[in-house]
């Protein structure tokens, strides 16, 4: 055996060793997470604390000092962070489905995978859900960087009583997939009707004899192409692994950093993470300039507003309810005095929740 051999065999031997103390460690790590569990069982308080989590990730981050990938360091503490958290509790989270859409996708990068997931026919049926307590929490998609927002969630938000909890923004990368991942034996190309928009130019140019087949989602697209190989899908990361497929092309999105954001719905909002974001439905009163007189409140309380969007109130024609972002929490005081302020201006005000906000792509802070 050679010096060179030798080295190795002592190098893979100490990895072993530190994968050992890992184990040992993560062992640990959730006995402590189920103990804190019973004790807050105790006192009743909340078993998701945003702020301590955000706090442990900038402390590991600071210390990690760029040595270990950050992106990687990130993934790997949230997969652990989540998995302790679910021990205290473990949790149904009910998505637009089926199983392996880019929503699921959603889902998994916020939760983790100890979770339990319930694919649902609807963003409806996903509200329903929730409200009815069948499930402790929901995802739905909200808004894409290209199409705008999905208004049947903003509508679905006038329908039923429940809270915002977090968010997760997502970048959408389209592959092209197919049982045997060869593009020859393509026939026809399968997908949600947004992702075939999404990729129709790298179509028409690559692919101009293959007809398109609009399907109800990616990932009912993708189980097509897992059981014809002459069905290609266009699909998430996610149901590449989930139908055994293999990639026939990577990244075929006509447009790069196309981002869905994701909205995390619950029964009850979370206390602050010190990066919040807090949601507004609001109706204003029938004279001119109403709108313009909350907007100002707004503005001299100093409240970043981050997004506003209209919709129609279904059944009282040329009448509308708005979607208000604001930057932080309820709790902070010029944001509880803002909203309390333009509640008296309105003729109809809901609070839809504070949450953590999702800024990074794939990541809940």
């Amino acid at each position: 055996m050679t010096d060179n051999a030798e080295q190795i065999i002592a190098i893979r031997d100490k990895i072993d060793d530190i994968d050992d103390q890992l184990l040992d460690l993560l062992k640990q790590r959730i006995q402590c997470a189920i103990d804190i569990g019973k004790l807050k069982d105790i006192t009743k308080r909340a078993k998701w604390d945003p702020l301590r989590e955000r706090q442990i990730y900038e402390r590991l981050l600071a210390d990690n000092k760029e040595f270990f990938p950050e992106k990687a360091l990130r993934s790997i503490f949230h997969e652990i962070i989540t998995t302790c958290r679910l021990s205290q509790k473990n949790i149904v989270v009910s998505y637009l489905g089926p199983e392996a859409t880019f929503t699921h996708q959603a889902g998994v990068r916020y939760f983790g995978h100890s979770a339990d997931y319930k694919p649902l026919e609807s963003i409806d049926e996903v509200f329903a859900e929730v409200d009815k307590g069948r499930t402790a929490y929901g995802i739905v998609p909200v808004e894409n960087s290209i199409e705008g927002a999905v208004f049947s969630t903003l509508d679905s938000f006038m329908k039923y009583k429940i809270q915002i909890c977090g968010e997760i923004r997502l970048e959408i990368s389209h592959n092209l997939v197919s049982k045997s991942g060869n593009i020859e034996d393509i026939q026809t190309v399968a997908s949600h009707s947004q992702a075939l928009a999404q990729c129709r130019e790298w179509l028409r140019k690559n692919m101009p004899s293959v007809p398109t087949l609009p399907v109800f989602s990616t990932g009912a697209a993708a189980e097509m192409a897992a059981n014809n190989p002459n069905i290609g899908a266009i699909a998430s990361s996610l149901a590449i692994t989930t139908h055994q497929l293999q990639v026939a092309v990577k990244g075929i999105e006509d447009y790069r950093g196309n981002t869905t954001r994701f909205l995390v719905i619950g029964q009850k909002s979370p206390l602050p993470s010190g990066a919040d974001r807090t949601s507004l439905l609001i109706g204003t009163m029938d004279r001119p300039g109403a709108l313009n007189e909350i907007l100002t409140v707004l503005s001299k309380a100093e409240i970043n507003l981050a997004k506003i969007e209209s919709r129609p109130i279904k059944g009282k024609q040329w009448q509308y309810l708005f979607f208000l972002d604001m930057m932080g929490h309820i709790e902070e005081d010029h944001i509880k005095d803002g909203c309390e302020k333009i509640r008296g201006l309105c003729s109809y005000y809901e609070w839809l929740g504070s949450y953590p906000r999702g800024d990074e792509p794939g990541s809940i802070y």
